[in-house]
């Protein structure tokens, strides 16, 4: 697998312990500015010991695209969990269980670098990781609608599963899955 990829003047690749403080930066700023949510320690537990989750578990990574002045400035994390029920339809944390489902996470870019190809590497790199680690059966993720631009990116690299909004019982996010790829090839966009 080539552990790296290039967009305009990023490089994105597998993140380090030495970019854990840039990562979190990103990630935090997205929970509280973009997000609303704020942290809260059930949900993001992640970004607060990043060792655990990311640094000492080798079916765990974290991403990030590096700037040319050396700043993270986008992340996106691959976790061995399914998504929880509640908030989500307990039929989904069936289809999706923890230790065989990859969920992809932590896609966030910082708003001066969007539309630089930034998450869709991320994602590019994310599901390779996933195609040569041993146990995955299945690339899952739900996304917050309400973000600009990220349903309609989401639908141009993965398939929906279950548009959460349809049932006020649970979360309104949008479920997806991607095929985990070949190891010799990149996962297709649809255009």
């Amino acid at each position: 697998m080539s552990d790296t990829g290039t967009t305009d003047l990023h490089v994105v690749r597998p993140a380090t312990r030495a970019d854990a403080d840039g990562a979190r930066s990103v990630i935090l700023d997205t929970l509280y500015q973009v997000l609303g949510t704020g942290f809260i320690p059930r949900w993001h537990r992640d970004v607060i010991d990043m060792d655990a989750a990311y640094f000492d578990n080798p079916r765990q990574q974290l991403f990030v695209a590096e700037a040319a002045d050396g700043r993270i400035v986008a992340t996106a994390a691959v976790r061995a969990d399914g998504p929880q029920s509640p908030p989500h339809p307990p039929w989904l944390a069936e289809r999706y269980p923890s230790g065989t489902t990859a969920q992809i996470f932590r896609v966030y870019v910082r708003p001066e670098h969007r539309r630089h190809g930034l998450a869709r590497e991320l994602v590019r790199l994310a599901c390779r990781f996933v195609a040569e680690t041993p146990g995955y059966d299945t690339i899952y993720l739900h996304t917050n609608t309400a973000i600009e631009g990220a349903e309609p990116f989401w639908r141009s690299v993965a398939e929906e599963v279950y548009d959460g909004r349809t049932d006020p019982r649970y979360s309104p996010a949008v479920h997806f899955e991607i095929p985990i790829p070949d190891r010799h090839e990149v996962p297709a966009t649809r255009s």
